[in-house]
């Protein structure tokens, strides 16, 4: 029997997935292993299956699997939403920080440590999740105010104003008190160390529910990355499409912000790197975005912990590494 293109393609990204979900497999194992303490495949297995306390296993249960499955959903989550913004938008260089998400996760964090002084984890993870709601609400309020409505330029436009709005307030606030600033600093640089199981679990659900909601809306954006008249008089309810989008966008990004501060590059890279494999359409760029991020995630990891050995460096100085030449690359090619 003799397969159509579309059976032949969709059996060549099916079998992509396969081998992507390998590799991330394979980096997982990987990051669970390597640090200043090498740990055997065999003791992490005996460490995940029969706990018995001591050193390594208490390093591979309680440090790094949690780091790792933090950077796994960090990485899908920054991947996915940036895909998002440049279905909706139409812009090949829309990130999540388009939205005003990291300035506003950054500017609440900043607040609350200058109002409030020393607060736990959790709490910074709430205040980073609030501001990025916050900055993202304002950015699309402000580029709704534009003359012609939410275009991608007015999104734009919006975004680069209330972004550096809030990065003067940021910087003010921390002129004003330097004990906010030692707190915040690594945060800033974007760093997944030192955080631990119970701080992921409270922002796992902002990850689950983001995915599965920018997953259900594949075949909308695939429809309106072709313009809002095309999906208009395909009977698309744009608005609710945008609003859904937004939803997923500020779950997912403001997540990971919340969790690992800003790491910047993920979502304007990694879904290029899905279209030049899956195309144009999002029920497949989506899935292939979030294996990707959470692979690139991943290795920058495992790489900011060996570059300079024993010292490490946060994650968040790594991945301009490979983000900047990409960038561009992206600005010669559009």
């Amino acid at each position: 029997m003799t397969l159509s293109m579309d059976e032949i393609r969709n059996r060549r990204l099916f079998w992509g997935l396969g081998v992507a979900w390998i590799v991330l497999f394979l980096a997982f194992g990987a990051s669970l292993a390597v640090g200043v303490t090498d740990i055997s495949l065999r003791e992490i297995w005996q460490a995940l299956v029969a706990f018995d306390g001591s050193t390594e296993h208490w390093i591979a249960r309680s440090i790094r699997l949690p780091r790792s499955l933090i950077a796994v959903f960090v990485g899908a989550s920054l991947a996915v939403s940036g895909a998002i913004m440049q279905g909706l938008t139409r812009n090949p260089i829309a990130s999540p920080t388009l939205l005003g998400i990291n300035a506003g996760a950054a500017l609440a964090l900043v607040v609350g440590l200058f109002a409030w002084g020393d607060i736990p984890l959790g709490v910074e993870a709430a205040l980073a999740l609030f501001g990025a709601g916050l900055g993202a609400i304002a950015v699309y309020g402000l580029g709704s105010l534009g003359r012609g409505g939410l275009t991608p330029l007015n999104l734009v436009l919006a975004g680069a104003a209330i972004t550096a709005f809030f990065s003067a307030l940021t910087t003010a606030s921390l002129l004003l008190n330097q004990r906010a600033f030692d707190e915040i600093r690594f945060w800033l640089t974007g760093s997944i160390s030192g955080r631990n199981a119970e701080l992921f679990l409270q922002v796992l659900p902002f990850f689950g529910v983001g995915l599965l909601l920018a997953l259900a809306l594949g075949r909308q954006i695939t429809t309106l990355s072709l313009g809002d008249a095309i999906a208009q008089g395909l009977g698309q309810q744009t608005a609710w499409v945008k609003g859904l989008g937004l939803l997923a966008v500020v779950l997912l990004a403001g997540g990971s912000v919340a969790i690992a501060g800003p790491l910047g590059f993920v979502g304007l890279m990694t879904p290029h790197l899905a279209r030049t494999w899956a195309g144009t359409d999002y029920r497949w760029i989506l899935p292939y975005s979030a294996l990707f991020g959470a692979i690139l995630v991943l290795g920058a990891d495992i790489l900011a912990r060996l570059l300079f050995y024993p010292q490490e460096f946060p994650v968040g100085l790594i991945l301009p590494i490979f983000g900047a030449p990409f960038f561009i690359y992206l600005l010669f090619r559009y």
